[in-house]
């Protein structure tokens, strides 16, 4: 079989307090710097958690170690799944993004799999799917069309 899978992108970490662990992956592990945003209601389209239309606010806080970005996630609703993972789970890691050879492909296998994807939404021209791959690897992945700035989304391999 043909990886499925063929770059990791980015691990994701959903974290309670957003400065807090900034804090500590600097202070302790030398880790940053950190690119710092917010998503509210409305900046990601379409977005949806197991099909159903939902919003979300969270803060995130970026950075590049080697090719792999790590990703803090806080939560600032309680509803959201990154709300939930850290009532549920505690602080860990929520998702790891991989680079896909066919975005499109990737999802459709999922849905042809019975499963329906855990968080899907748009981001500008980007579509962005987390599988629901939890049960199967312990962890959900997270696949996209492209990246930003990319010349042309990655939308069909």
């Amino acid at each position: 079989m043909k990886p499925v899978f063929t770059e990791t992108m980015q691990i994701g970490i959903v974290v309670r307090n957003l400065d807090a662990a900034i804090r500590k992956y600097v202070d302790d592990y030398g880790i940053g710097p950190w690119e710092i945003h917010k998503f509210s209601p409305g900046d990601l389209h379409d977005l949806r958690e197991y099909g159903k239309p939902v919003t979300h606010n969270t803060r995130i806080a970026t950075t590049m170690i080697g090719h792999v970005m790590w990703e803090l996630i806080e939560p600032l609703d309680n509803e959201s799944m990154f709300a939930r993972f850290l009532a549920e789970k505690g602080e860990g890691v929520h998702h790891i993004a991989v680079r896909a050879p066919n975005y499109d492909e990737t999802v459709a296998t999922e849905a042809k799999r019975g499963k329906e994807l855990a968080l899907s939404c748009k981001f500008g021209d980007i579509k962005i799917a987390y599988l629901a791959t939890d049960r199967d690897l312990g962890v959900l992945i997270e696949v996209f069309s492209g990246l930003p700035g990319e010349e042309t989304p990655r939308a069909s391999g």
